[in-house]
């Protein structure tokens, strides 16, 4: 389950465009931040994706990903054009196709990889799309198929394609827009796969073609109703044109770690069967299984692009770092997997993230004055260095990185040492001891 969500030009405080995403998988299905240079290919090459492989073309852009360890593809990312995709899962009556094939994640890679624009990147997919289709387990360890939606954004405009097997729809984003885990493309779109109304009318779901709503007559009542994907649709919608005209950074930062209207310094994530807000957090139950596991924001403006990037799970727990993609990354240690490793970056965060939820509500309140003058620093040396060389920004991601993964041990040594004042559920804490023995870390 993820939330995705674009402001452009006219909605945003400098007239820039700001993307936004996060990726939510399996608690244990770590994720990794890949910077892939541009690449020119021989004739007759070919590109291994998830499952399958598929000609290759001759030149590919560069692009920087946030993606699960095990996967080809991506869960969002951004390419050297400024070009940024993220993706949603979505539950449609279409058929799933168990066989291999492309998935999601292999096409918003594959469209970074091959378009300069945002338009051009909806193109790729839609062609891709209706000659290969979309298949395969997109599980880690949980089997799961679904289908997918895309927002697509670069400086100048961005577009929402939702998809129901080579079924689709895309609509082209006017200020604000967000998507989740349901089809949100109505009755009205601006470009549409020919047997779109054709097929439905077909299957008997809809009787009038006058009356065809896409949401409505293609998406599975039951898993699209369970995944909570309308309930945090309408939060990051509300939330969004709640501060039109005035969104910057911060605010994507704020939306990304927001916990819905309820939350209070009282607030747990562990509480209840049910639950799914824009910042996700497992627990116990057959529908609390995905995490938040990796955010990104991208700011693309006319001077150049930057992207905030946590690089670990759970935003509220995790601070965001700039990168530039013409400088490089920052020494992150091996690629992490789904076995506990200290010497990534995504499991190293993880003993303060689980730490944390002993006693959430106590123990994030010793940590948010301090991250929130970090990642002020860090925007503040962020902008000032825009223009500056590619070694002298390289030395501030590094920085970045450094100082924002010392402050972390530093409050994991102090929150560890915190008596608890708030009782955790109990399933939570059975829930993520399991979590903890698959992943072979000690609690």
């Amino acid at each position: 389950m993820c939330d995705t969500f674009v402001a452009l030009g006219n909605a945003t405080k400098d007239g820039s465009v700001i993307f936004g995403k996060n990726s939510d998988r399996e608690p244990n299905e770590a994720q990794e931040i890949v910077l892939v240079p541009h690449v020119s290919h021989s004739d007759g090459a070919v590109v291994k994706c998830t499952y399958i492989d598929i000609p290759q073309v001759k030149e590919t852009n560069a692009v920087l990903l946030s993606k699960p360890f095990w996967i080809w593809g991506a869960e969002m990312g951004v390419n050297e054009f400024g070009v940024a995709i993220g993706n949603e899962a979505v539950f449609t009556k279409v058929p799933y196709d168990k066989a291999q094939g492309l998935i999601g994640m292999d096409l918003l890679r594959l469209a970074l990889e091959r378009a300069s624009s945002a338009n051009q990147a909806l193109d790729v997919i839609i062609d891709l799309l209706e000659e290969y289709g979309q298949g395969g387990n997109c599980g880690f360890t949980h089997e799961m198929h679904y289908h997918n939606g895309f927002l697509i954004a670069d400086g100048g405009e961005a577009w929402v394609l939702e998809t129901a097997g080579k079924h689709w729809a895309a609509e082209k984003v006017r200020d604000v827009r967000s998507i989740s885990n349901v089809i949100s493309i109505g009755a009205s779109w601006d470009r549409a796969s020919s047997d779109l109304v054709s097929h439905a009318l077909d299957r008997g779901w809809c009787k009038d073609p006058d009356k065809f709503d896409f949401s409505r007559c293609y998406s599975d009542f039951i898993y699209t109703t369970f995944s909570a994907g309308r309930h945090r649709l309408c939060r990051t919608d509300d939330l969004l044109r709640r501060d039109l005209g005035q969104i910057d950074v911060p605010f994507a930062m704020r939306l990304l770690r927001d916990h819905g209207p309820g939350a209070d310094k009282e607030w747990q994530p562990g509480k209840g069967l049910t639950g799914a807000e824009v910042c996700m957090h497992a627990s116990f139950g057959p529908i609390r299984i995905s995490q938040t596991t990796g955010s990104m924001i991208s700011h693309l403006t006319s001077e150049g692009t930057t992207h905030w990037l946590t690089g670990t799970a759970a935003p509220c727990t995790s601070t965001y770092k700039p990168v530039w993609m013409d400088t490089g990354l920052p020494e992150l240690g091996p690629s992490p997997n789904g076995t506990y490793d200290e010497a990534t970056l995504w499991w190293r965060h993880e003993n303060l993230h689980r730490e944390i939820l002993r006693d959430y509500a106590t123990r994030m309140q010793e940590i948010i004055s301090e991250r929130k003058a970090m990642e002020a620093k860090f925007l503040a040396d962020a902008h000032e260095h825009r223009y500056a060389g590619e070694d002298e920004r390289l030395r501030l991601t590094e920085l970045c990185f450094d100082q924002a993964d010392e402050a972390e041990s530093h409050w994991l040594h102090k929150i560890s040492r915190l008596p608890a004042q708030h009782r955790r559920p109990l399933l939570d804490k059975v829930a993520w001891r399991a979590l903890d023995r698959k992943a072979e870390r000690q609690s």
